[in-house]
């Protein structure tokens, strides 16, 4: 029986944001929230969206999704403002373009980047 795609999108969601969480974390396993600078345990932060996980096109692209307390990615908002002030006008812009296009992903494709991430993940832990 095929896997729905709902189960791969929410697989690819939950690998993506470990990764997202993890890359930047120190040895110890703390990293410094994208848009106020506290630092929390990686397991404490959320993977905060520029542009919103709803556009496929920017969802899973790393540029797009940055470590975040969950008092900026939750409480305020994203901190939208913030969070396109550290990113830089240009790669902001860019951002916003480009969630802005249509994007689908075949189940296959989703494949394809959940083994990527997963492989990711097992390298940083």
């Amino acid at each position: 029986m095929p896997v729905k795609r709902s189960t791969l999108i929410k697989k690819l969601d939950k690998v993506f944001s470990q990764y997202i969480r993890l890359k930047d974390a120190d040895h110890a396993g703390y990293v410094n929230c994208f848009t106020c600078g506290v630092t929390k345990n990686w397991r404490e932060v959320d993977a905060g969206h520029f542009q919103s996980r709803g556009k496929y096109a920017t969802r899973w692209h790393e540029d797009n999704v940055k470590p975040q307390c969950k008092r900026c990615n939750g409480f305020r908002g994203g901190e939208q403002y913030q969070f396109a002030l550290n990113l830089g006008t240009d790669l902001a812009d860019d951002l916003v373009v480009l969630s802005n296009q249509p994007a689908r992903f075949t189940n296959d494709e989703l494949l394809e980047k959940i083994k990527h991430y997963q492989q990711e993940v097992k390298k940083l832990l």
